[in-house]
């Protein structure tokens, strides 16, 4: 009992913000719970971006009832490659990534092919609420598949990485880029086995590495370092970030931000509830970072203060 007590004596020591914590005096406190749709639907959140002017992945098609599905393949005939993902979905649960045809079967980014009937039987389960938070009824999307950018190449399976960026208050706190593994299934996404990078928030650059809850510096498929690596955009990612906070009135955010190889950063998705991995990515806890923020905060008002007191503060 008394190492327990020593052991958490270190972690508040050190700054480490804890899941009872981050509820309590965080999302609880920071976030509104009328405006939760805003971010779990995934649907509403890339129609406010393009109001905003932030970029996004193009739309192709909103599959909302059985009757829609039926004219899905007529609709995408002209796109050989596409995402098919849930609004309401977490944890990368129930996106299908195709990146080819073959025929009239569609070629998953594994390689294997579904056919026509495979992927309707897909989105009916979409609609039905099988993969949505909570089992409600949910809606499909179906978007542009992101082309990463070419810094990614070595460092990544088959997937897209993304780049978490937290945001308190309007300001970027910590930031982290998700590599996707063989273990992952070619998913950014770190219960699933992909690696967390933390980024330091002042250069972009790549720093330590975790990969199921190991320290690592080597991409475990590829064996290329993944630390010491510039992000390119790095002050657009940032700005991103910062607009997302105004876009939504949430207190503490998760931005997802994926670098497209022609189009730059483009917001993919946001998290009212961000995961606490990327603190054992960066080796610092949140803790005395948020505090400072909520101390200062009043005093910044426009994206360029905000970026400019994280890069100040938390070096």
């Amino acid at each position: 009992m008394f190492n327990i007590l020593r052991q958490n004596a270190r972690l508040r020591q050190a700054g480490i913000l804890g899941i009872n914590r981050r509820n309590a005096d965080y999302t609880l406190k920071y976030n509104p719970r009328h405006l939760y749709p805003l971010v779990d639907d995934k649907y509403r959140t890339k129609l406010l971006a393009q109001q905003a002017g932030i970029n996004v992945p193009e739309l192709y098609q909103v599959v909302e009832t059985e009757h829609d599905t039926c004219y899905v393949h007529e609709k995408l005939a002209d796109h050989t490659d596409f995402v098919v993902k849930p609004a309401s979905g977490s944890g990368g649960d129930g996106i299908i990534v195709i990146t080819g045809r073959r025929k009239q079967a569609y070629r998953k980014i594994s390689g294997k092919l579904l056919s026509p009937e495979q992927l309707t039987h897909h989105l009916s389960n979409i609609l039905s609420g099988m993969y949505s938070l909570g089992g409600h009824i949910d809606k499909a999307l179906i978007e542009y598949r992101v082309r990463f950018d070419p810094i990614f190449n070595d460092i990544s399976y088959q997937g897209v990485p993304d780049i978490r960026i937290i945001v308190f208050l309007g300001v970027p706190v910590m930031a982290m880029v998700r590599l996707p593994t063989q273990l992952s299934d070619g998913k950014a996404n770190l219960h699933q086995g992909a690696i967390g990078v933390g980024i330091d928030i002042v250069t972009g650059v790549t720093n330590f590495a975790v990969w199921r809850n190991t320290n690592i510096t080597e991409h475990p498929d590829t064996g290329v370092e993944v630390s010491g690596i510039q992000l390119p955009q790095w002050d657009n990612m940032l700005e991103i970030a910062v607009r997302c906070y105004e876009l939504t009135g949430l207190g503490y955010l998760g931005i997802d931000i994926v670098l497209d190889r022609e189009l730059g950063p483009l917001m993919l998705e946001l998290n009212a509830r961000p995961g606490l991995n990327i603190q054992i990515a960066n080796r610092q806890g949140l803790l005395h970072r948020l505090q400072k923020i909520e101390a200062d905060h009043l005093e910044l008002q426009t994206v360029s203060q905000r970026i400019a007191y994280a890069r100040h503060h938390f070096t």
